[in-house]
């Protein structure tokens, strides 16, 4: 496959709005190729790759690591949406189709847990943008960060909708005989046509759904998100009621599900993409998450109610983290129960977070 660099400076009809003028730190080249249609690479070089948490938030680990920034998965939800406008990118299909590539990220990784005051603390992969997603299978970088973070004995986590994952799985059970390694899916919709709507760039759910039961063949605790929940969309009894007897008998280790919420970016884009499918939903919407990004505490009850007899039907709400009552924990920041080593995922203070529902465990925290 031929790659073909562009520089800034040059001339590009082809170009995003904005492209020109981004201001991406550390870029090498942008590169297209015909493999990915319409997607642009920015290569840079990072400074630094593990992401301090910061201490205050009461999450179970400290550190994260992206290798990407935007992500071709283009769901229209997209939580992350927001941080290309950090970059001065496009938040709608900027972020769908420019994605920064860390390439020298495990590099940097390496280098980092080997320093002499490094902890050993658990790192999560996938908090932000997919490091499975299609760009991967080009770019191999995720290889390289389990292995430093794997050989430097420091446990970690992954959470994807990629079943790219598989590609490594012999690598992942290796370090799990070295350091605790959780695997979270996430699993939003099942309906095939609203999936290829919202979803575009995802594999399919049956496809994740054999993942799953893959991941659990090979010996690794693999959680699963049932998220978002789009409020008359999705979340409808017959709809949860399909998604969870799909989970339990994939064999996941724990479920946790997780209403829609709508950052700037975001936002935006989620309402734009309503207002021409669904244009009598609008409303509705705008009324249950007025000018901000959660649902309001009486849908998150109603949507536990809903769900608590549904997680015992299937034999999930022992190990389930059940529907977040708390309008600030999201995919971002949590990964199901069963996911993360038990020993890492020590449940939030009551200080800090509220308790989750009465069917299920308090949410592991990112």
């Amino acid at each position: 496959m031929r790659w073909q660099a562009q520089m800034l400076e040059a001339v590009d009809d082809g170009a995003l709005p904005g492209l020109a003028a981004a201001s991406i730190p550390g870029l090498q080249r942008s590169v297209r190729t015909p493999g990915f249609a319409g997607v642009t690479f920015h290569e840079v070089r990072c400074r630094s790759a593990l992401n301090e948490v910061p201490a205050a938030s009461a999450m179970p680990f400290r550190w994260t690591v992206n290798p990407y920034r935007g992500c071709s998965h283009a769901c229209v939800y997209c939580f992350a949406r927001g941080t290309h406008a950090y970059l001065d990118l496009d938040t709608g299909e900027g972020f769908d189709r420019e994605v920064v590539v860390k390439t020298n990220v495990a590099e940097v990784v390496r280098r980092e847990v080997s320093r002499a005051s490094w902890q050993r603390e658990h790192v999560a992969l996938g908090t932000s943008t997919d490091p499975y997603q299609r760009a991967e299978g080009r770019y191999r970088l995720v290889p390289g960060v389990v292995e430093a973070l794997a050989r430097s004995g420091t446990p970690f986590s992954v959470l994807t909708k990629g079943t790219l994952l598989a590609r490594d799985l012999p690598q992942l059970s290796r370090a799990a005989g070295h350091v605790p390694v959780g695997i979270g899916v996430s699993l939003a919709i099942w309906d095939d046509e609203l999936h290829a709507a919202l979803e575009p760039g995802t594999p399919s759910p049956r496809a994740r759904l054999d993942l799953v039961r893959t991941v659990r063949d090979a010996g690794l605790p693999c959680g699963v998100f049932v998220a978002p929940v789009l409020p008359w969309l999705t979340d409808s009894v017959e709809h949860l009621d399909e998604a969870l007897a799909r989970v339990a008998q994939a064999g996941a280790t724990g479920v946790t599900v997780l209403p829609l919420h709508l950052r700037p970016g975001a936002r935006e884009w989620f309402l734009a993409w309503l207002e021409s499918t669904h244009p009598r939903l609008v409303p509705r919407y705008h009324r249950l998450y007025g000018r901000g990004a959660y649902v309001p505490a009486h849908y998150r009850t109603w949507l536990a109610e809903r769900l608590a007899p549904l997680l015992a039907r299937h034999g999930l709400d022992r190990q389930s983290g059940g529907a977040a009552r708390d309008g600030a924990v999201d995919e971002e920041n949590a990964f199901p129960d069963g996911s993360l080593p038990a020993p890492l995922a020590a449940p939030a203070t009551e200080t800090a977070r509220p308790a989750a529902t009465p069917v299920g465990h308090q949410l592991a925290l990112l």
